[in-house]
């Protein structure tokens, strides 16, 4: 969490700001610390020279491997009635001597099968002397390879591979390497020069380009887009939902906010509406233009000196299946994560806790942890991993209480040491911290190493001391603000590093969590490529309003098409007091998202505001935990699939066209659909996609379309698909209390419906079963009980 960040030498030299009535932000879109890099701009400047990949020069069809033979072109301008218009042409060399460079350099070019869905396509701007053996984004460290799965055909023109999802052609010349589903439609093809001569828009094909200035290269991956085509994912992003139109950075950026377009968590991977999905597999900067600038391009311009490119081919679910076996699906989280977290900015001792605690049974706010943010610490901000003794005067025992009582502990850090602090010394002695081109540090604070493993050993053991103490889980904070130009022990510059600061980050705490405690568990608001192996991640510093309450849900339901099953947000918005208004409605959305905290400038505690808020607060608290083992099981097999808890309707029902054009509802699971109130209202608008839908708390029943549906007593629209019946167990104050040897079924099911299915997950089960109940008189009866002797599973036909 954060409320400023300073534009200057220092990091956190503003942290005195930080309890001041007036605070500054940075402006985004200026040269200033740590902001984004837009490698598209190398792409349109016209003192740079650039290279087309014109025709296939070898291939050997065995093994993938060939060239790509470049040509070499400049920016021309000609002036055209007070216009002037640039174009790319033919150039000629200018190096000297002529005899030692080539104009038009053949390069290498490969191509790989993963599986019978999954095409690796990789190229090269020029010779590596020093390739990377194993990728941190990869589950394995490297990607498998099986050309045994696709047949191979030579065609003319060009070569084939076919497996039973998909066809690859490519072409010889012009260059193209063309994408087909198993229908024969065409998904994606690679861009040549001669697609752009129908147009006086000058546009770049697959392309890269040699710097002027230092003679740098980065591969710019010009793919077609088809029309009505839609692109979704890129990690959280908060502007449109739907990519296409949009130019996005993938930059690992503090957002300050979440409704701007830079983003805390930026994944390197997309997915179409067509049918295919693509991971950039690069930790530099880049930047996609999906047709912003010529509508029927989709330029990827990577900051890396190579392309390498993953190609999925199906529906939603194979994408992120196949995505997810790649570069790791979610660990599943313990049981009590999914209660509720209880925070604010900040409890400062331990008599807060426990008065918090207290409280949270008091007035009967289910809860089963506690967040203890940036005061544990003798100073405010100055994270030395020690609580301060004039405050917290026995915090092992303090946590051991909370435990007894349900509460699990969740203390906030981060990664970063202003010179005051007392780790400081010490870090710089044993050269943890990241350093610049001279051996000091790139910035006033020293910002730990990740690549190192020597700080990997040296945190851990700091964070191994609070969970000796009692400590449940950590709250990864920041990881935005690793040095670009800095030099790291990986033997990489920030260029390279700056992207997979998060990855480290939220590596090195879920290791020692599960090390220590027997799960993998954070709370991390910063992320790349690989990062939802760890979960999980909570949506950054939202604002305190309507559109930032709907740019949340778009920002979740991005992240979770980009891999990641499990997410959060700070009910009620974070940067300043929540209004009652809007926090009572933000809360039943925050009660339908697979994880829930209440976090940001006080008060955030319920029964600090009115009775009757207190008392919806209690009824949208209440409705989760007697959902809990819908909630488990629907977890569970997220993390199992690669599937997001929070889904965009289209993960469910992709050939329904209605299903892409909606961003302001969403599944919860499989079988919930939820659609919150964005403004001071008590109905809305909800389009359902095909079938039957029951409202989960009026009980009216609706077909497939649009509806204008009132919220029930807890303010937000819920349904259930028609024939599920959803497993309920009885209201606990925390999970720890639950009696899971007894569930209800609640069957949803229309008149006309004879039978149901519902999915239970036991916390000490090995998987999720899948229970049929059937249509006997006025109830449903369960057919076959798998957990006989363990659990009794109870009917209750809902109407």
């Amino acid at each position: 969490m954060k409320k400023i960040q300073i534009a200057s030498l220092s990091l956190f030299m503003g942290f005195g700001l930080l309890l001041a009535p007036k605070a500054s932000a940075q402006i985004q879109n200026a040269d200033v610390l740590n902001a984004p890099i837009d490698i598209s701009k190398d792409f349109q400047n016209y003192l740079n020279t650039f290279y087309f990949a014109d025709e296939l020069a070898s291939f050997d069809p065995a093994t993938g491997k060939g060239t790509i033979k470049y040509l070499r072109y400049n920016y021309k301008t000609r002036q055209a009635f007070n216009n002037m218009m640039m174009k790319p042409d033919v150039e000629k060399a200018n190096e000297f001597p002529t005899t030692e460079y080539e104009e038009s350099p053949v390069l290498p070019f490969e191509i790989q099968f993963v599986s019978d869905r999954t095409i690796r396509i990789k190229t090269t701007s020029g010779p590596q002397f020093h390739p990377q053996k194993e990728s941190l984004m990869l589950i394995n460290g490297v990607a498998p390879n099986h050309p045994e799965l696709w047949k191979y055909s030579k065609i003319e023109g060009g070569h084939k591979y076919t497996s039973k999802h998909g066809v690859v052609e490519i072409l010889t010349k012009p260059w193209h390497v063309k994408i087909y589903d198993e229908k024969g439609k065409l998904l994606t093809s690679t861009l040549h020069d001669t697609d752009f001569k129908n147009t006086y828009t000058p546009t770049l094909p697959f392309s890269y380009v040699r710097r002027n200035s230092d003679y740098s290269r980065s591969m710019g991956a010009a793919f077609s887009l088809e029309p009505d085509e839609k692109i979704f994912g890129c990690g959280e992003s908060f502007t449109q939902f739907n990519k296409r139109g949009q130019k996005v950075v993938l930059w690992t950026d503090d957002a300050n906010g979440i409704q701007n377009e830079t983003m805390y968590k930026p994944i390197p991977f997309y997915m179409s509406s067509r049918g295919y999905g693509v991971f950039m597999h690069h930790s530099t900067p880049i930047t996609v233009d999906f047709g912003k600038y010529f509508s029927s391009a989709n330029e990827m311009y990577i900051g890396d000196d190579e392309a390498d490119l993953f190609f999925f081919i199906g529906e939603p679910k194979d994408v992120l299946d196949q995505y997810t076996d790649l570069t790791g699906k979610a660990a599943m989280p313990p049981l009590w994560s999914f209660g509720f977290w209880m925070s604010r900015i900040t409890y400062f001792s331990e008599k807060e806790g426990r008065d918090v605690a207290r409280d949270l049974r008091k007035y009967k706010i289910p809860t089963d942890v506690i967040h203890f943010d940036t005061g544990w610490f003798d100073v405010d901000w100055r994270n030395n991993y020690e609580f301060a003794k004039s405050r917290f005067p026995d915090a092992t025992k303090m946590m051991s209480d909370l435990k007894k009582d349900g509460f699990e502990v969740c203390l906030w850090q981060l990664p970063y040491f202003t010179p005051k602090n007392t780790l400081f010394p010490e870090i710089m002695e044993k050269n943890l911290a990241v350093r610049d081109r001279k051996g000091n540090l790139p910035y006033e604070d020293a910002v730990l190493d990740f690549s190192n493993p020597e700080t990997v050993t040296w945190y851990q053991a700091k964070l191994k001391k609070l969970f000796d103490q009692g400590v449940s889980v950590f709250k990864v904070d920041f990881g935005e603000a690793a040095p670009p130009d800095g030099i790291y022990h990986s033997g990489r510059t920030g260029f390279y590093e700056h992207n997979l600061y998060p990855l480290r980050y939220n590596k090195a705490v879920a290791e020692i969590t599960q090390k220590e405690k027997g799960y993998t568990l954070i709370w991390a608001r910063s992320t790349w490529a690989g990062s939802q192996r760890y979960p999980l991640h909570w949506g950054g510093d939202s604002e305190t309003s309507n559109g930032a309450m709907s740019a949340e849900l778009r920002g979740g339901l991005s992240l979770g098409l980009s891999g990641f099953s499990f997410w959060s947000h700070d009910v009620g918005g974070f940067a300043t007091k929540s209004p009652e208004n809007l926090y009572r409605r933000w809360a039943p959305f925050g009660m339908f998202t697979s994880h829930v905290r209440s976090h940001g400038e006080p008060p955030r505690e319920p029964w600090l505001y009115s009775k009757d808020f207190l008392e919806g607060f209690r009824k949208a608290d209440n409705m989760r935990y007697e959902l809990m083992p819908y909630i488990y099981a629907q977890a569970k097999e997220s993390s199992q699939k690669g599937l997001p808890m929070m889904r965009a309707l289209f993960v469910e029902y992709p050939n329904d066209p209605g299903a892409w054009l909606v961003d302001n509802e969403y599944l919860f699971g499989s079988s919930m659909l939820v659609a919150p109130l964005f403004e001071e209202v008590t109905e809305r608008d909800v389009y359902l996609p095909e079938g039957t839908w029951i409202d989960y708390q009026t009980k009216k029943v609706y077909q497939s379309g649009w509806h204008k549906i009132k919220a029930g007593e807890v303010p937000i629209v819920v349904l259930v698909k028609d024939g599920t019946a959803l497993p309920h167990i009885a209201l606990a104050q925390s999970t720890k209390d639950m009696d899971w040897s007894k569930l209800t079924l609640k069957v949803y099911a229309s008149d006309k419906t004879t039978s149901a299915t519902a999915k239970v997950f036991l916390p000490d089960g090995d998987a999720v079963q899948e229970i049929k109940v059937t249509k006997n008189g006025n109830n449903f009866d369960v057919t076959s009980n798998p957990f006989q002797g363990k659990t009794t599973l109870k009917t209750e036909w809902v109407k």
